[in-house]
Order: structure tokens, then C-alpha cells, then sequence
């Protein structure tokens, strides 16, 4: 029996309840079934007798009590109790918990998915660094949580379009290429430009296509370095994303919004709307009467558009898309941009919560104790090469996205380069490689997968791994609904560890001239689930699960 087999019982028991006329409350679309913390208090445990106690005018114990003889009586369910104001402890047969092996084992890669979000068409743009440098830490960060939270959604039924802004237009693209045109003439950089290897590195590139580009004039070959450069700087970018895994399925250019006239033609409907008014010469968004802090303008005194009419465009073009979530992955610094854009969604008419906004925080690399701060390539800070150059793609995407992005990470390098269980990557993966070499091992005493008889799961490590295993599919759950991947991650090292201690306490293959019986079968089973559910979790993290290390 899984926790969502479980759950639903329970909640079949409440409402056979409320049939029978032994209280009267609005019954809950699912009932929430947790592993307690102490193995002696049972297998899981539920609160709702407390939850719903007060509606149905009992106290929770009396609440608990007409639950309790209705779960005794569920095939499977060993034993019921009741314990503090109210807590219902619940112990399944061994049996029943048992079969959670071959749910698994039968389910394949489906287990842990399911079609919540079926028919939920979501946008989920992140990364969308400037085409003026290579990815930065924080970039990196957002590709490997981005990514994740994807494929993530994609295991709750979601179709999922990941989708790159690609920033080419605006001031910093000019500096850009001023940067490129210095460099190629061997000047230095201009005061607000750009500086480090790469541009001198795209600068060459760029000579290499047109020899002659700088014998034009200025202007001319400032506009070619910006055709070029761009192009070979993106070129760059989508190589190293695609390097990391990483891949996407639309690159939008923000230019695109301005060349084709969406900008300027949805500023005029906005104009004849009460959302958009002139005051100072300027053109106002009414954003205050929608959440945001302040009033913003749209469109300058100077009759040119400020960088919030791009953004209001592009909900638009998102919308027109089809979309009906809009994701937007952001820096640490951009937190006045959730209400913002928020507001620009509801003045065009559109429900807010169809936007939802992610600020990533601060990555700092360490190591020897001491801050990471210089780049080969960029100069003055740590590029997404630099990162797996040093610890390689899997350690780099797990430990990325193994922490929650709104918090602040030190990423220690010699940590992550350890072959030890201190390293969490290197702990998680080496449980998966452990499945392929006990299997391997049980094949060579003999041991096949001819039988299996769940009631013989007895040992307390059996009963801890089944429990892991069985709250992988809620976990993944939560990190779609709360859109936290970190929580699978971090539940892979809680089944890792579960699985590590079974492992030294239970053997598959037998000892000497024993017998092979169904107990060496029936745990051989038990281990292929938990190499299924290390697979799978790893597989939504965007890394490998290695058959031996």
C-alpha cells in the first residue's frame, strides 16, 4: 500500500462517516498521511482528526475514535491508534507495505508521475542572460533549477515550453559592441564596456569573418560588431547550456517585440484604456491599482518606450501563445519586478496569477575555505565553464538545485570533488551504482526475480527504505506545487541513506552453502525499486544515474 493508496482510504473513510451520519463536515478532496518520526508510533500518521474535529463539533479524540474503526477494517491496515489530542497512528501488515515493491518495480520510470497538470500549457523562461558574456554563477544556477523544475513539471502531466529571452535590445548591447570594436583596434575598453578574454576572443572572431571591418567607418563597424559579435556571443551561450544539458525550446528576441510593432500597437490599446495615462509628458502604466508599489512609466517624455513596455508586450505575446502559466526566472536584484509584472498582466486584462515570478539568490564558490572570485575567461567573475571545469556537470546541477532559490548558497569545491558520502551528488549516485553491483552479485549466487512474497519485508531497514520509497511520488508532489525541485533532491539522499543502511544490514545473496529461498528473491525485488526511484529522482535533476562508480 503507497501513502496515496492510504490517503485515499482514509479519506474514504470520512466520507463513509459522513453517510452514516456520524458527523457532518465538508470532506476533504485528499487526507495528508506523514511518516511520524519515532518507527514505534507506527508507519504513518495522520492529523485530521484535529483538522476537522471542530467543524463536526466533537472533540479530536471522539473525532479519532468513529475514524479509527473504520481504518481497522481496511485490508492491509495492521493496527490503529490514537495518540496525544487526537493523532491517528496507523501500522500497515507487512504485507501490504511490502507490495509497494512491485507498484514500483511495474511502474518503471511512470512511478512518481501523474497527470495533475494534464492540459496546463506552461511557459517557463529562465537563464536569459545577455548575449554581452558568458552565463555567470547566477545564470548557471537558474539552468540547473530551471531545468529541473521542467521536468518536474513535465512528471505532473504539464506541457512545458522552456524558453529563453534573449535581451538584444537596449543600451547594453551598443557597449557591447563599442567593447569589440576597442578591442579589435587594440584600445581599451570603454568606461562603461565590457572587459576579460572572451572579448577579446569574439573581437578576433569577428576579424576572422570580416578582415576588413575595421577599416569602416565607426559607426558602420560598430553596427557589424553588434550583427556578428551577438550572434557568435549567443552561439557561445547555447553551446555551453547545451553542454550542461540544458536545452531550450524557444529563443524569444526582445527585438522582435519592438521590429514588428507589438510594442508600439499594444501601448496604443492601452492608451484607450484607464490602465495607461499622461502625466509630465509621459505615458503611465496605473500599475499601483493592481498590487504595485508605485505607478510606472511606459513610454519616456522623450517618446521613447521604457524597458517596461517590452516586458507588458511580451505577457501579451505569451498569452497569445496559449500559455496559461508564465513563469519568469530572476536575479537576486529584480525582486520589484514580481509585482510589477504582475500588474502589467492584470491591466491587460489578464487573470495575475497566470504570472508567477522566481528570485534566485546569490551563489558564491569556495574553496580551501576561501572565495572563488576570478574567471579564466571573463575577468572579473565565475562562468558556468568554470564551475564544471572544476566539479563536472552532475556534481555542478545537483548541488545547484538541491538547495531552495530563494537562499543565498556557498558551493565548496573540494567538497564536490570528494568520492565520499560527505558529497552529496557522489552519496546519491553511488546508492544507485550499489543497486547494479548487488544485483550483479545476487545473479552470480543464483539469485533471480522468480518469486516474491511482500510478508517476508520484515527487517526494521526494510520497513524504513519501503517508507522512503513510498513518499518519493508526494515529494515530487510538493516540488511541483510549491515549484521547489530542492525537495527532490534532498529526499533522494534521505532514500540513498535508507537504502545504504539495508544494504549493510540485509543480504541478498546468500552467505556459504545457505539455501537461496524467497527472502533472497523478495529483497532482490526490493532492491530494484530502490535503484527505480533513484533513477527517476535523478532523472528529474537533470543528472546521470552512473551502474557503477
Amino acid at each position: 500500500m503507497t501513502p496515496e493508496e492510504l490517503s485515499s482510504a482514509v479519506t474514504a473513510c470520512l466520507q463513509d462517516a459522513i453517510d452514516a451520519g456520524d458527523f457532518s463536515i465538508d470532506a476533504p478532496r485528499e487526507v495528508r498521511v506523514e511518516r511520524p518520526k519515532n518507527r514505534d508510533h507506527g508507519d504513518w500518521a495522520t492529523n485530521i482528526a484535529l483538522q476537522l474535529s471542530k467543524q463536526a463539533g466533537m472533540n479530536p479524540r471522539q473525532f479519532a475514535e468513529i475514524l479509527k474503526g473504520r481504518l481497522e477494517k481496511i485490508d492491509g491496515v495492521a493496527k490503529v491508534d490514537i495518540a496525544g489530542p487526537g493523532f491517528l497512528n496507523i501500522t500497515l501488515a507487512a504485507g501490504a507495505a511490502g507490495e509497494l515493491v512491485k507498484t514500483i518495480v511495474d511502474a518503471g520510470e511512470s512511478y512518481g508521475t501523474s497527470e495533475v497538470l494534464k492540459g496546463t500549457r506552461i511557459n517557463l523562461e529562465f537563464v536569459s542572460a545577455n548575449p554581452t558574456g558568458p552565463i555567470h554563477l547566477g545564470g548557471t544556477r537558474w539552468a540547473a533549477v530551471g531545468d529541473a523544475l521542467a521536468r518536474v513539471f513535465q512528471s505532473q502531466g504539464a506541457e512545458v515550453t522552456r524558453e529563453y529571452y534573449f535581451n538584444d535590445h537596449g543600451a547594453q548591447i551598443d557597449r557591447f559592441a563599442r567593447s569589440l570594436l576597442a578591442s579589435a583596434k587594440g584600445e581599451a575598453a570603454p568606461e562603461d564596456g565590457y572587459a576579460g578574454a572572451y572579448i577579446e576572443d569574439i573581437a578576433n572572431r569577428v576579424l576572422a569573418t570580416e578582415p576588413g571591418i575595421t577599416d569602416l567607418p565607426d559607426a558602420e563597424a560598430q553596427e557589424r560588431f553588434r550583427a556578428i559579435g551577438v550572434d557568435l556571443m549567443f552561439s557561445d551561450i547555447k553551446e555551453s547550456l547545451h553542454n550542461f544539458g540544458v536545452d531550450f525550446d524557444v529563443f524569444f528576441h526582445e527585438d522582435s517585440l519592438h521590429e514588428n510593432g507589438q510594442v508600439d500597437k499594444l501601448l496604443e490599446q492601452l492608451k484607450g484604456s484607464e490602465n495607461l495615462y499622461e502625466k509630465d509628458g509621459a505615458w503611465w502604466l496605473n500599475s499601483s491599482q493592481f498590487g504595485d508599489d508605485k505607478d510606472r512609466v511606459v513610454i519616456k517624455s522623450d517618446g521613447n518606450a521604457a524597458y517596461i513596455a517590452g516586458d507588458i508586450a511580451y505577457i501579451q505575446n505569451k498569452r497569445d501563445r496559449g500559455f496559461d502559466l508564465n513563469f519568469y526566472m530572476l536575479g537576486a536584484d529584480h525582486h520589484g519586478y514580481v509585482a510589477r509584472l504582475k500588474a502589467a498582466a492584470a491591466a491587460l486584462g489578464h487573470d495575475p496569477a497566470c504570472v508567477e515570478v522566481l528570485i534566485g539568490q546569490m551563489v558564491n564558490l569556495v574553496k580551501d575555505g576561501k572565495p572563488v572570485r576570478m574567471s579564466k575567461r571573463a575577468g572579473t567573475v565565475v562562468t558556468l565553464e568554470d564551475l564544471v571545469d572544476a566539479v563536472g556537470v552532475d556534481a555542478a546541477r545537483y548541488t545547484l538545485a538541491r538547495f531552495s532559490a530563494d537562499s543565498n548558497i556557498d558551493v565548496d569545491l573540494d567538497l564536490l570533488t570528494k568520492r565520499s558520502n560527505e558529497n552529496p551528488v557522489f552519496y546519491v549516485q553511488y546508492a544507485h551504482a550499489r543497486t547494479h553491483a548487488l544485483a550483479a552479485n545476487a545473479a552470480a549466487a543464483g539469485v533471480d526475480d522468480s518469486a516474491f512474497d511482500a510478508s517476508l519485508l520484515t527487517h526494521p531497514t526494510e520497513g524504513a527504505l519501503l517508507a522512503a520509497l513510498g513518499q518519493y511520488p508526494g515529494v515530487v508532489a510538493q516540488a511541483s506545487a510549491f515549484r521547489e525541485p530542492h525537495r527532490v533532491a534532498r529526499h533522494l539522499e534521505v532514500i540513498a541513506g535508507t537504502y545504504h543502511r539495508w544494504y549493510d544490514a540485509c543480504r541478498i545473496a546468500p552467505q556459504g552453502d545457505e539455501e537461496i529461498t524467497d527472502v533472497n528473491r523478495t529483497r532482490l525485488w526490493l532492491n530494484l525499486a530502490a535503484r527505480q526511484v533513484l533513477a527517476n529522482g535523478l532523472g528529474l535533476l537533470g543528472v546521470s544515474a552512473p551502474e557503477r562508480m
